[in-house]
């Protein structure tokens, strides 16, 4: 007698379908809870990328059921831990050139940001670390422990000239795990020791943990501070900027800062077409009645990473206005979703561009904003006794 053949051990699934989807049927990444990118894209110098696809043993269809509501025993993507990792960096003080930004040096405490934000145009530096400028940028950062030593021996060579130094043209230096590490609050230590005048950005409440640094060097005209709002709506905020401070907390600091004597101003940026574009004049509006006596704005910037990045977050969260969205982007940059001529790469061109800057400048206008500039004092710069001959810490010295 022939033997019998016994079937493999399967699913025990009513309906089963042995092959349901190609095996190579990529898998869409979802939204994360306290994340802001979707997924982790290789970056663009990698030779190679990954792709998650469905192995038709149910799982895709699964997820897709669990978004419609339909299956309720499906769980959400786990959770993401954010790593640190010491940035052995023998330089803190980094120079730009560009003609369309105000500022020829700045210093960046954080390579990544854990804020989350799925516009921000550092994503991308991410890549020079050969991570990834999507969840890899919030999850993996890089700290740079020795920026005030470092700081401290750079200010005090005998070639260096002093000019405003800018924090958070890149990374926030408010960022979440500011709080425990503190690298901010050391760096402005060693500015205020030197009458070194620094303007801020920033969209995190932490900053106002700093006053008691900031409000006596604004006193002597060496402290501007500006808040990043870029929208009012919680609920906005909470998937566009997932880990940043919730706008009314952004608005506070705002008072603080400005009660405290310090310059404040706010961005209203990025502007981005059909999802925040209609805020700016609350915005502004809410940011004068806190204090702020500036204000500025940009139009949304997709350079490299950032386009897919964005586009796959904005079908994601808003997929009914997907096209139009991106439509009136391609609109402000010749067609392209990106342009980097610096003439106008901040603030686009076309009509919906020319439409945002006349709304700024009447809201300005009407809010008393941007009716003077305020000027930092550059001629109070001095090296403190005993800085430029030791490589030490001078709270170290002190002890002794």
């Amino acid at each position: 007698m022939a033997p019998r053949s016994t079937p493999l051990p399967g699913p025990d699934i009513e309906g089963f379908d042995a092959a349901p989807h190609s095996p190579d049927a990529a898998v869409a990444a979802r939204a994360r809870k306290g994340r802001g990118a979707i997924g982790n894209p290789a970056n663009r110098y990698d030779s190679q990328s990954t792709v998650a696809v469905d192995d038709g043993w149910g799982s895709s269809d699964d997820r897709d059921a669990a978004k419609a509501n339909a299956h309720p025993d499906d769980e959400d993507p786990p959770r993401l831990a954010t790593t640190l990792t010491r940035d052995a960096t023998r330089t803190i003080i980094a120079r730009n050139t560009s003609p369309d930004v105000p500022f020829d040096r700045s210093i960046n405490p954080y390579r990544g940001c854990e804020h989350g934000c799925i516009y921000c145009f550092a994503r991308p530096s991410h890549a020079y670390l050969g991570l990834s400028p999507g969840l890899d940028f919030e999850t993996k950062l890089l700290f740079k422990p020795d920026a005030a030593q470092l700081l401290r021996q750079e200010l005090s060579r005998k070639g260096y000239r002093c000019n405003v130094m800018a924090m958070g043209t890149n990374t926030d230096p408010y960022q979440p795990v500011e709080r425990e590490l503190k690298v901010t609050r050391a760096i402005l230590q060693v500015l205020a020791e030197f009458n070194h005048p620094v303007g801020i950005v920033t969209k995190n409440h932490l900053i106002t943990r700093d006053i008691d640094i900031l409000a006596p060097m604004a006193q002597r005209q060496l402290a501007e501070v500006f808040v990043s709002v870029t929208t009012l709506d919680r609920h906005l905020a909470n998937v566009m900027e997932p880990r940043a401070s919730t706008p009314t907390r952004r608005i506070a600091a705002i008072k603080q800062l400005s009660e405290a004597g310090i310059p404040t101003g706010v961005m209203s940026a990025p502007m981005i077409p059909a999802i925040n574009d209609h805020e700016m004049e609350a915005i502004l509006e809410a940011a004068a009645a806190a204090g702020a006596t500036r204000a500025g704005y940009t139009v949304l910037r997709l350079p490299l990473e950032i386009g897919p990045l964005f586009e796959e977050w904005l079908r994601e969260h808003f997929p009914g206005r997907a096209e139009h969205v991106l439509s009136l982007v391609r609109q402000t940059r010749g067609g392209k979703l990106y342009d980097s001529d610096w003439a106008q790469r901040m603030t686009g061109t076309g009509t919906y561009a020319e439409l945002l800057r006349t709304r700024f400048a009447l809201a300005t206008r009407k809010f008393e904003m941007n009716r003077f500039r305020y000027t930092l004092d550059i001629t109070q710069f001095r090296v403190p006794p005993g800085a430029a001959d030791s490589k030490q810490d001078r709270n170290q010295l002190s002890l002794f």
